[in-house]
């Protein structure tokens, strides 16, 4: 036992072994978190508390589900991690409802629809009940529904504002009919009926006794109905109200960090951090605030910048690593030249030794990685957009999938419509809105539809593509394919396979598919099934009563094929699944997208008043306050080396803006900070000696400079030789518009709009300001003002009485 709490510091230990009891674990970044969470389960296990078995571990990703997994497996080499209920919300809800599937209303091999195939289904059907597609967008109707479902609310429960709201909840209602007949469930329905399924008496009792530690990661990221569900299952109360503390002997132990809650948008609620306090009565708060990770210049920056937000649980983070490098904070006249210094800055730090895959270039916005993308392009280095399109998602894994989807359960008729006429069979459109008319008339799904038509061109094509699937589903079985050998023979059988060697381009797409029997090869193996279990054996369907008694002994506890486990694991938790690829590579991405990384040099670009904090958080405290949050975020991604920029000109969305730079940034401490241009921002000599300095720099960049205090890349730039058309291009081959240019571009949009930017103006309301930036001509035109004591506002020149101050 010694040696499992030997590594740990003091407040690690406390934590881990804390009595049997709710806890909140306030864990700062890099502080452990992940081995308290782990070194908390083992610990438990080791001193027979629990079971593993009485165990439930719920995560954010998949990702730290697997890490978790393999430590324990590393601190108890003789336990079977498969006991254990470990998981994201949906995946442990999956599991739960595939158990439970018939008390759930579900058949046993429901399929889960992704993001994508949801606003597929939602397309088709608007477009079978002739609803106005530009009154409610597809997007608009999908947000509707998931919203709904995370708020607990079934259709029928929905009590409409106004029409609009009326006409959602009856398309709503339609869906819910759809995918209840062809037996398919969303993300939100997993969370949502998994909720419902606790509301049965025997089985929450039964899962209340069940887990006597309940552990949760990222608590700060939960949303409602997760919330309620882990309510739910700590509190005796088929409600899930009450006190939880008082009704149940359930521990729940709530690791999180109210400083990096940056999911409202996807219905996360901070509050629940204070919410846990009240509803769980905790006997302990710790707070874990010793960094493993950054250099104390970089943590005094986070901590000082999240002191200036309310409502905190409050922790500073500290570390005994030193102080790490200087904090580099550059501005740039153009997101142009902002791009080339971190591309200069990020070939300084190759040519120091630091790997590829240990620099990031983080962002607000993905619209800014194209300027970014362009200069390390042009630079020759070796870069990857992280969050981009994933494994299951590119179109010819969708594609074979579907097929997969198809034999697991015939009635999924998003993936019918995906691929009945992929590869082109000859069956047209017209013929899938009779076969759909047909299946709304019958309230069938498309595959039992084709039995009831009875005229078309088509129809023979039709039937011959569901007489392809039954013969494929039927040699499947008979022949006892494993999982591997059913993926390689549906590539064939479909003629998915032929049909992407027959491509000129299609040589990747190839590639993919073959990758995907290596996925379903890694899959067998990682989730211990037979190296000869066939892929289409279905356990058989287990009552309650069975499930209650003897679930300890079943391994997998889920009546699933590997076919439909793989095919569940494909839609829930493989995101992180990456294909076998090559070399490092510098890695960019939004600030949302790296959380929970860490990088050894990162650059934070972009931090302009406007962009970072974003414009709509701009005039509400709690949306501001989210903004320092991404911020802090952001800063304690790095380890050893950051480096802030800001552009006074930066080209979005086909319109040049002009902000200024980031409040974020006067919130940092002067100690530890290097400004390359003076902190007040630009001065018009600054704007008038650019082109000179520029000019006047060494052009050859790549020659070798001696080492000084400050890096090199913070007081170099590329020269620009001229082009007649007003043009300049930089070293790496980088177009962009020559001051001249620009200026007369300004002075055409001041003509316009009849003010000039750092014109001084008063307005009724808001007092005294000055012109920072403009948008658009004509009626539309628009002013961004800076106001002396109302803060930044966008005003429309049409409506707002704006006066011009002398």
């Amino acid at each position: 036992m010694s040696d499992l709490l030997k590594s740990l510091n003091a407040e690690q230990h406390r934590a881990v072994t804390l009595p049997d009891e709710s806890a909140l674990i306030l864990a700062g970044a890099g502080s452990g978190k992940t081995r308290v969470l782990t070194t908390r389960i083992a610990w438990l296990i080791q001193t027979g508390r629990v079971r593993p078995s009485e165990i439930l571990a719920v995560t954010f990703t998949n990702k730290a589900a697997q890490e978790m997994v393999a430590r324990l497996g590393v601190l108890i080499p003789t336990i079977d991690t498969r006991r254990l209920w470990m998981g994201t919300f949906h995946g442990l809800c999956n599991r739960m409802l595939r158990i439970h599937a018939p008390e759930a209303g579900l058949p046993a091999s429901f399929q889960i629809l992704d993001s994508n195939d949801q606003l597929s289904t939602i397309k088709r059907l608007l477009k079978e009940t002739n609803t106005d597609t530009e009154s409610y967008p597809a997007k608009t109707l999908q947000t509707f529904i998931n919203e709904s479902k995370e708020a607990g609310l079934r259709a029928n429960a929905i009590q409409p504002a106004n029409a609009i709201d009326q006409k959602c909840a009856e398309l709503y209602a339609v869906y819910e009919t759809h995918c209840q007949r062809t037996g398919v469930v969303d993300f939100a329905e997993l969370l949502l009926r998994c909720y419902e399924l606790l509301g049965n008496d025997d089985l929450r009792h039964h899962y209340q006794t069940r887990f006597k530690h309940v552990l949760v990661d990222e608590f700060q990221d939960t949303n409602p109905l997760q919330y309620a569900w882990l309510k739910r299952l700590a509190c005796r109360d088929p409600q899930g109200r009450g006190n939880p503390a008082s009704s149940a002997s359930t521990a729940v132990f709530a690791v999180g960090d109210d400083d990096q809650s940056i999911y409202a948008f996807r219905g996360a609620k901070v509050d629940h951090m204070l919410h846990f306090s009240e509803e769980f009565q905790p006997s302990h708060l710790i707070k874990l605030e010793q960094n493993y990770r950054s250099g104390s210049f970089i943590l005094d920056a986070a901590n000082q910048l999240i002191a200036n937000n309310a409502e905190r649980l409050g922790k500073n983070l500290r570390t005994d690593a030193g102080t790490g490098d200087l904090i580099y904070i550059y501005p740039a006249a153009t997101d142009l030249y902002e791009a080339n210094w971190v591309v200069e800055g990020i070939r300084t730090k190759l040519k120091a030794g630091c790997p590829a895959n240990e620099i990031a270039v983080l962002y607000r916005s993905n619209a800014q990685s194209r300027v970014l993308e362009h200069a390390l392009f042009q630079a020759g280095i070796t870069y990857r957009v992280y969050g981009g399109l994933r494994f299951f998602e590119r179109q010819e894994v969708k594609h074979a999938l579907a097929y997969l989807r198809l034999i697991d359960n015939p009635n999924d008729d998003t993936a019918w419509m995906r691929v009945v006429n992929f590869p082109t069979r000859g069956i047209g459109q017209r013929t899938l809105e009779q076969l759909a008319h047909t299946a709304s008339e019958y309230a069938c799904s498309l595959c039992a539809a084709v039995s009831f038509m009875e005229t078309g061109a088509a129809l023979p094509k039709l039937k011959t593509f569901a007489r392809l699937m039954d013969e494929i589903r039927q040699t499947i079985d008979q022949s006892g394919y494993t999982l591997p050998e059913t993926v390689d023979y549906v590539l064939k059988a479909s003629g998915l396979l032929a049909h992407y060697e027959a491509e000129r381009e299609g040589r990747d797409r190839v590639e993919n598919l073959q990758e995907l029997v290596n996925a379903a090869n890694a899959f067998v193996t990682g989730m211990g099934y037979a190296a000869d279990a066939p892929a289409h054996t279905v356990a058989p369907a287990k009552n309650m009563a069975v499930t209650l008694e003897a679930e300890d002994a079943l391994l997998p506890e889920t009546p699933m094929s590997p076919l439909s486990h793989f095919l569940s694991h494909a839609a829930l938790e493989a995101g992180d699944y990456q294909a076998r690829s090559g070399q490092a590579a510098v890695q960019l991405m939004t600030v949302h997208a790296s959380k929970g990384l860490e990088f050894a040099a990162v650059w934070i670009t972009g931090l302009e008043e406007g962009l970072f904090p974003h414009e709509n958080s701009l005039y509400h405290p709690k949306s501001l306050q989210e903004e320092r949050r991404l911020m802090y975020v952001a800063i304690t991604r790095a380890k050893q080396s950051l480096s802030l920029s800001f552009a006074n000109s930066r080209m979005l969305h086909g319109q040049t803006r002009y902000h200024p730079h980031s409040r974020f940034l006067d919130e940092l401490p002067d100690t530890g900070l290097e400004w390359l241009a003076p902190k007040r921002g630009f001065t018009e000599e600054y704007f008038d000696g650019m082109e000179n300095l520029v000019a006047k720099e060494d052009s050859d960049m790549c020659e070798e400079k001696e080492e000084s205090a400050r890096p090199a890349y913070g007081r170099h730039y590329r020269s620009a030789p001229s082009r007649t058309n007003g043009e300049a291009v930089n070293q790496n081959g980088l177009t962009y518009k020559r001051r001249d240019a620009q200026q007369a571009a300004q002075a055409q949009r001041e003509r316009d709009a009849g003010f000039a930017l750092k014109q001084r103006v008063f307005h009724l309301k808001f007092g005294e300001g000055k012109v920072i930036n403009m948008e658009g001509q004509g009626p539309g035109a628009r002013v961004q003002v800076q106001f002396a004591h109302s803060g930044t506002k966008w005003l429309a020149l049409d409506k707002a009485k704006l006066e011009k101050i002398n």
